[in-house]
C-alpha cells in the first residue's frame, strides 16, 4: 500500500483506540522505505508520546518485569518501559519496532500484551495503540519468521513506495529541490534493493533523506559531494544524482519565470525536470505572502508551454499537493487547465 494510505490507516487506528476499536497492527516492508517514520508522524501529529520497545534487544522477563516476595506469595514488578497514563498520558502510542528481529522466546512474551493488552496485572491505557513494524525475510535482515501465534494478534499491511507520495513528503520536509528534480527525473533511483546482492549502500528514502543532508554541507564542493552520494545511496545513484547537479548551471533564470517574463523552456530533459521541482520549491516559499496568486499565476502560465504537457502537469500536480486547494482559485489556472486538458482525461 502507498504511504499516504498507510497514514490515513493508522490515522484511523490511533482515533478508535479510546472507543474500544483499536486492533493492532503490523507494517511489513523493505528496510529504509519510511514504516518507523510513519507510525511516529501520526503520534507528533497528535502531540502524543511513543514508546519505542524493542523485543530484539530483550530477554522475555524484561516485559514481565522482576519478581518479589509479597509475604507468602510473589508479585510482578510492572516494567517502566510500559506506558502508564500518569507518567506519559492518556493517548500514545507502544511501537514494537524491528519486531521480526525478536527470537520466538522474547516475542512470545508479547502474546498477552499485542491481543489482550495486558500482561499479569498491568493493562495498557485505554486511549494507547499498539503499532509494530518490520522487514520481510527476504530483505536480508536479522529476521525471524513470525509466529502463527503472534502474527495473528496483528492486522497486517505492506508498505510499498510511491514517488508521488515521497516528493509530497519531501516538499513539506524541505528536502531539497534538486534532489526531488533528480528523482522526478530518474524515478527508478528513489528505492533499489536487491537482497542477493546485499549491497551496503543502496537508494531508498531514508538514504535519499541523508544524501540531501550531504549536499546541505558539501554543495561548494561537488567532487566532495559525489563521494558523499556514493557512500548514502551507492554508486550509480550518487554519480548520476552530482552530474544531475552539476548540469544545473544551465537553469533558465527562475526569477524571470516568477516575475512573468517570456522564458524558454529549456530543451534537455534533466533541466525540465530540474525547473519543476525549483518552481513548486518557490510556490511553497510564498503561500503565506501577498504575491502569492501573482507568483503561483505566473508559474502556471509557465507550466502550460512544456514541450511534453505531462511535464506541466506533473508541475502543477505538485503545486496542488503542496499548497492545497487555493491553486483552484488563481484565474490562471483555467487557462493552463484547458490547455493541458486532453493530457488531464487522458
Amino acid at each position: 500500500m502507498r504511504p499516504h494510505q498507510i497514514t490515513q490507516i493508522l490515522e484511523k487506528e490511533f482515533n478508535s483506540a479510546s472507543e474500544g476499536h483499536h486492533t493492532p497492527v503490523m507494517l511489513w516492508g523493505a528496510p529504509g522505505i519510511g514504516k518507523s517514520q510513519i507510525i511516529r508522524k501520526i503520534a507528533d501529529d497528535h502531540g502524543a508520546k511513543v514508546i519505542d520497545i524493542r523485543l530484539s534487544q530483550m530477554e522475555p522477563s524484561d516485559l514481565r518485569g522482576i519478581p518479589f516476595k509479597n509475604g507468602d506469595l510473589v508479585d510482578w514488578s510492572i516494567p517502566s518501559i510500559l506506558p502508564n497514563e500518569k507518567r506519559h498520558g492518556k493517548q500514545g502510542v507502544l511501537f514494537l519496532d524491528e519486531i521480526t528481529s525478536a527470537p520466538p522466546t522474547v516475542s512470545a512474551a508479547a502474546y498477552q500484551l499485542i491481543l489482550d493488552r495486558k500482561l499479569g496485572e498491568y493493562e495498557v491505557p485505554a486511549g494507547w495503540v499498539i503499532f509494530a513494524a518490520g522487514n520481510r525475510q527476504g530483505d536480508r535482515g536479522v529476521t525471524y519468521s513470525m509466529p502463527a501465534p503472534l502474527a495473528n494478534r496483528f492486522s497486517h499491511y505492506e508498505l510499498d513506495v510511491n514517488l508521488d507520495d515521497w516528493v509530497a513528503w519531501a516538499y513539506k520536509n524541505k528536502i531539497d529541490e534538486r534532489i526531488i528534480g533528480f528523482l522526478r527525473y530518474r524515478p527508478e533511483h528513489l528505492f533499489s534493493f536487491d537482497s542477493s546482492q546485499n549491497p551496503i549502500s543502496f537508494p531508498s528514502p531514508r538514504t535519499w533523506e541523508f544524501t540531501h543532508r550531504a549536499l546541505n554541507k558539501f554543495s561548494n564542493d561537488l567532487s566532495l559531494f559525489r563521494d558523499a552520494a556514493v557512500a548514502c545511496v551507492g554508486e550509480v545513484a550518487g554519480i548520476e544524482v552530482t552530474t544531475f547537479i552539476e548540469h544545473l548551471d544551465d537553469l533558465p533564470d527562475l526569477d524571470a519565470i516568477i516575475n512573468g517574463e517570456d522564458v524558454p523552456v529549456p530543451e534537455a530533459i534533466d533541466l525540465q525536470y530540474a525547473i519543476c521541482s525549483a518552481l513548486v520549491g518557490r510556490a511553497i516559499s510564498v503561500i503565506d505572502s501577498n504575491d502569492s496568486n501573482r507568483v503561483w499565476g505566473n508559474i502556471l502560465n509557465f507550466a502550460k508551454d512544456f514541450p511534453q504537457k505531462e511535464l506541466g502537469v506533473m508541475l502543477v500536480s505538485d503545486m496542488q499537493r503542496a499548497i492545497g486547494e487555493r491553486i483552484f482559485e488563481v484565474s490562471e489556472f483555467a487557462n493552463w487547465a484547458e490547455k493541458v486538458a486532453e493530457v488531464v482525461f487522458d
